[in-house]
């Protein structure tokens, strides 16, 4: 008996030493006062708030074709006209589908062309796959030459936007098929698959793929402090080295909310709805910033 009591009373220490762990991160990298990294001196002393458009979003479609598949591609843009910045949008497990295409819309509305494949439809794999086909790195880097070659994006390179999933598609992207720089300016994920999907559990809590030691573009990875263990501390591990390395890389921690802050609607929250416009506007100001530098 007093060995079981023991037993347990180990688990729970580990337990409680863990979210020390990652509450130390989270207060480390999401800093305090007017020194913090994300401390607005013009919203405190002025009351200014960055104003972000609103527009009417028309929906195009398109198909990618790459030997043997056929890629769908949905385009989400300004009903106009005009140019306007380039966005990949990169969904994850749970696909394209009515959820995330609503986040495409949204984001389209902020003044961004959104490029955003199915990635899954054209290659018959169904929705909340668990390995993962490096296939599909082939299929979204033939889509990113699509829509570099489009006539209707404003400048030469594009944001890459990624979820769940999504984010280590992108960083495979990136780095093993070198877009970041050349093609690719700046990158936002949104509680984003650190690991190769395909690795080990282990790894899948404690390490993040090596992929994300080559990444040098701005990158703003947004999550919510109740997001699953196993996504949450190898993202703030990575961010704090990367970091440590000189790499413009940020991480915003939405108290309060859990992973898919951005399209649960059964149950959605307040904090939710708070965290997800916040996400939205944070992520816009970011990447027209990185892209209209270029």
């Amino acid at each position: 008996m007093k060995k079981i009591v023991f037993f347990l009373l180990t688990l729970v220490s580990i337990g409680i030493a863990t979210d020390e762990f990652v509450k130390g991160l989270i207060e480390k990298l999401m800093e305090k006062g007017q020194s913090a990294w994300w401390w607005n001196s013009k919203w405190w002393d002025e009351g200014y708030i960055e104003n972000v458009p609103n527009y009417r979003v028309r929906v195009e479609t398109a198909v990618v074709k790459k030997k043997d598949v056929e890629v769908p591609v949905f385009i989400y843009r300004p009903d106009d006209g005009e140019k306007y910045p380039g966005v990949l949008f990169i969904h994850g497990r749970r696909g394209l589908d009515d959820l995330f295409k609503l986040h495409a819309k949204r984001l389209a509305s902020k003044g961004f062309l959104v490029v955003a494949p199915d990635l899954y439809t054209g290659r018959l794999i169904p929705q909340f796959p668990i390995e993962h086909d490096p296939v599909l790195e082939e299929d979204l880097d033939a889509v990113l030459v699509y829509a570099l070659n489009r006539g209707d994006i404003k400048g030469k390179k594009l944001c890459a936007y990624g979820l769940t999933r999504g984010g280590y598609y992108a960083i495979r992207l990136l780095v093993t098929f070198k877009r970041q720089e050349k093609d690719i300016a700046c990158f936002v994920a949104y509680y984003p698959h650190m690991q190769n999907p395909n690795a080990p559990e282990p790894e899948q809590v404690y390490r993040y793929a090596p992929e994300w030691e080559s990444l040098k573009i701005p990158t703003l990875i947004l999550v919510g402090e109740n997001e699953q263990y196993q996504r949450i501390r190898p993202a703030l591990v990575a961010v704090e080295h990367l970091r440590a390395k000189g790499v413009p890389i940020w991480i915003v921690v939405y108290p309060g909310v859990g992973r898919g802050f951005d399209f649960r609607l059964d149950r959605r929250t307040f904090a939710d709805d708070l965290a997800s416009k916040d996400a939205l506007i944070r992520s816009t100001l970011f990447m027209k910033k990185y892209l209209e530098e270029k």
